[in-house]
């Protein structure tokens, strides 16, 4: 892999991920552009804890630009977009409406090819093997930052999740404090130390593959299953065997088979809803332990990919009791969402 880092016109930082260590990432970006204005503030909840970005200034951001106006494709025949160069494998950039920035953090956008037209299930294992180095590198890069705490990598995929960018591309938080759910997940760890002395994340995975009902698919190296209490419709964790906090501690055996097993999760996502159903949104999110935490080497790295569509032409939407109260009902049972990813292997 060759890492090239360069600036936009208004100082953002981008970083190319070339396949070929030849590879010269030379283009300017020649757009007239003021420089980034952001008014993000972190603003505690004091009956929850919590805190919530206020980030105004994300008002004004593209929104569904046709493809021909793509801010995220390369730069051809006159028409400048984000990325100057006339094509690239992987690149990655400081949003220009990030949710977090300054001392609130940073937020990145990560391109994970040239091509507008196809999405990750569609890359070659190359290119995905290409994608997690630059997920890898970038954690690797912002926990250097002081005011970075927990580094977060996703993809949002889909009108319906939202997305407003039809080029297949994920982004990179680094938020400056750690996340409400990854504290959830250190308390029922510590807990379950004290309680039997083993790891929970490690005792999670042995249950599961000891059951066996709702594994999806097996590697050598990885597992992925829809867990024993799923809050979505199809959702899966996908477990590296050998527990790791980041993406960074992976070893060149987990990295080689990731994009294999990976990448047919996704292409079983697309295909949970039988032929000529439009491709399913999801969200794919790393979960890494915190930088500074206590603990840390106790988390488990792991990912998990999600889809907010229960059934052919509905969706699953957080309602009453899931946003009032945080308790979610889901109508597909695990069992049944695990068999159907079983079955979809051979469609």
């Amino acid at each position: 892999m060759k890492k090239t880092v360069t600036t936009l016109a208004d100082g953002r930082e981008l970083i190319y991920y070339d396949s070929a260590d030849d590879t010269v990432r030379d283009a300017v970006d020649p757009r007239p552009l003021d420089a980034v204005s952001t008014s993000s503030e972190i603003r505690r909840d004091p009956l929850l804890g919590d805190s919530v970005a206020i980030a105004s200034h994300r008002q004004g951001r593209t929104y569904h630009p046709p493809a021909d106006e793509c801010p995220l494709c390369p730069s051809r025949e006159g028409r400048h977009s984000e990325i100057p160069d006339t094509e690239y494998d992987v690149a990655v950039f400081e949003n220009r409406f990030p949710s977090l920035a300054g001392d609130s953090g940073r937020c990145e956008v990560v391109c994970f090819t040239s091509d507008h037209d196809v999405s990750f299930a569609g890359l070659s294992e190359e290119q995905a093997a290409l994608v997690l180095e630059a997920w890898t590198d970038r954690t690797a890069d912002l926990a250097e930052l002081p005011q970075v705490a927990q580094v977060f990598c996703f993809e949002n995929r889909g009108a319906e999740i939202g997305v407003t960018l039809g080029h297949p591309h994920g982004q990179i938080y680094g938020y400056p404090f750690v996340t409400p759910r990854t504290e959830q997940m250190f308390r029922s760890m510590e807990s379950h130390r004290a309680g039997t002395g083993r790891n929970l994340f490690d005792d999670v995975v042995a249950r599961e593959l000891a059951d066996g009902e709702r594994v999806v698919l097996e590697g050598e190296h990885w597992v992925a299953f829809v867990p024993y209490a799923a809050h979505w419709p199809y959702e899966v964790h996908l477990h590296p065997r050998r527990r790791v906090p980041d993406l960074r501690e992976l070893d060149e055996a987990a990295r080689t088979e990731f994009p294999q097993v990976y990448l047919e999760l996704l292409r079983r996502f697309d295909r949970i809803f039988g032929p000529g159903e439009p491709p399913t949104p999801y969200i794919s999110a790393w979960h890494q332990a915190p930088f500074r935490a206590p603990g840390r080497e106790e988390f488990a790295l792991h990912l998990e990919l999600f889809t907010i569509r229960r059934t052919s032409g509905k969706l699953k939407f957080l309602a009453g009791s899931e946003s009032g109260m945080n308790v979610f009902i889901n109508d597909v049972p695990p069992e049944a969402a695990a068999q159907r990813l079983r079955e979809v292997a051979s469609e």
